[in-house]
């Protein structure tokens, strides 16, 4: 599958490999549980993850809400973690950087009005990646540019009530 890839200045063309993403929790583009926002327990939900290339040596995440006020506000920037199928709810991450609410960890959907979408971004990467946890999800962009191999996604909406 080809995908453009924003690089700073540059746009790039890049043949990666499709991941299927899903969820226990909820489906594409459905309703996310309360459970894993924060209204609720405030973990990662269940993610599955089809279609890794055996040469992965570890997956990214990055889940983000494009329908923010002011811009794309990212609630979890994860990387390093061991190529794996099934990632269960609250799990904890080899290597997490900073988030927009200035922490080290998944922040759930927790929209100020209205309904939001929120995506679980998945990269299957060739190298693992040496970046501090103080990396925002621009570094981590620019570090894994050139490692990616699968990329998949997966979407839900989430309106508190």
């Amino acid at each position: 599958m080809n995908y453009n890839v924003k690089n700073e200045d540059a746009v790039l063309a890049v043949d990666f490999k499709p991941l299927k993403v899903s969820s226990s929790a909820f489906t594409e583009g459905g309703f996310i549980p309360s459970k894993y926002t924060c209204d609720g327990e405030n973990i990662n939900p269940p993610l599955e993850i089809k279609g890794v290339p055996e040469e992965t040596k570890c997956l990214a995440i990055v889940v983000e809400d494009p329908d923010a006020p002011i811009r794309s506000w990212q609630h979890w920037i994860a990387w390093n973690i061991h190529s794996v199928k099934h990632i269960k709810a609250g799990r904890e991450m080899e290597a997490e950087g900073r988030n927009d609410f200035g922490e080290n960890k998944y922040s759930g959907p927790c929209p100020f009005s209205g309904a939001h979408h929120y995506y679980f971004k998945v990269y299957a990467l060739d190298s693992l990646l040496d970046m501090p946890t103080t990396s925002t999800k621009r570094e981590l962009e620019k570090s894994m540019s050139e490692h990616i191999i699968g990329f998949g996604q997966l979407s839900g909406v989430y309106e508190r009530k």
